[in-house]
């Protein structure tokens, strides 16, 4: 049951980001005269890789901080029960 929970999590999770890209490629488009900035981080284990441009990429650095702090804890929790 907690195996089926989590692949349907992550499925939701896959469905969700993209929608935001659909999202943000439309309003993107149709939003007239805007100053597009952003980031994003791509995490290979605990280490992330950060990329973006001003406050987008600030962000994408506090999410980094984040997202390792939570993996090493859930590994830790993971090895310990």
């Amino acid at each position: 049951m907690r195996g089926e929970a989590l692949i349907l999590g992550g499925i939701v999770l896959i469905f969700i980001g993209f929608l935001l890209v659909f999202v943000g490629t439309l309003i993107s488009a149709y939003g007239g005269d805007s100053q597009v900035e952003g980031g994003g981080v791509i995490m290979i284990g605990p280490v992330p890789i950060v990329f973006g441009t001003g406050r987008g990429a600030t962000l994408a650095m506090i999410l980094a901080v984040v997202l390792m702090v939570l993996w090493i804890i859930g590994t830790l929790l993971l090895r310990r029960g």
